[in-house]
């Protein structure tokens, strides 16, 4: 550190004597060209600073957003007649979503206040057209344990009651002989 210090100093003492010495007609910073020649080998050379550039460099990528093109968006004409007034409807007193329905037998009625209702479902194949028959089972909510075995009954939808119930007895149309 104290070697630059001197070395600055050498430096300073000697521009002003090689600028008296050679006659500049313009002032174009002498000490600039006199700092290469006064640098010594073993020193190292201090970066200079670069010089401004006229202008700023555009950039590539980016722009800002004063600088970006401007999209033109076709412009709407002005509606002459006064605008409607939003008008809430009132909601209709009905059941909460349809609730899908079922007809089917009790096949089993041995749990309390459950019922397993067998559904027939019959449909026609949509390639071959010959009808098909399937059954499913279902787990029905019956509070008054009311259906027993073999009555025709009408089941509804319902949130889930438990693990396997999802329907509720409706009502019973036929009791069994």
């Amino acid at each position: 550190m104290a070697e630059e210090e001197t070395q600055n100093t050498e430096e300073t003492s000697e521009a002003p004597a090689e600028a008296e010495a050679v006659p500049d007609t313009t002032e174009a910073e002498p000490t600039a060209e006199a700092e290469p020649t006064a640098v010594s080998d073993t020193a190292v050379p201090e970066p200079e600073a670069p010089a401004a550039p006229a202008e700023p460099k555009k950039k590539r990528k980016r722009l800002p957003r004063a600088e970006r093109p401007q999209k033109t968006r076709p412009t709407r004409a002005a509606s002459t007649g006064a605008r409607k007034p939003i008008v809430r409807q009132p909601k209709p007193e009905a059941d909460r979503g349809r609730r899908q329905e079922r007809r089917g037998v009790v096949v089993s009625s041995a749990m309390d206040k459950t019922i397993v209702v067998k559904v027939d479902v019959i449909k026609s194949h949509p390639k071959y057209k010959k009808v098909v028959r399937r059954s499913v089972k279902f787990h029905a909510h019956d509070e008054q344990n009311a259906a027993g075995i073999g009555d025709v009954v009408r089941i509804v939808e319902t949130r889930p009651l438990s693990a396997t119930k999802r329907w509720r007895l409706a009502e019973i149309v036929e009791v069994a002989k």
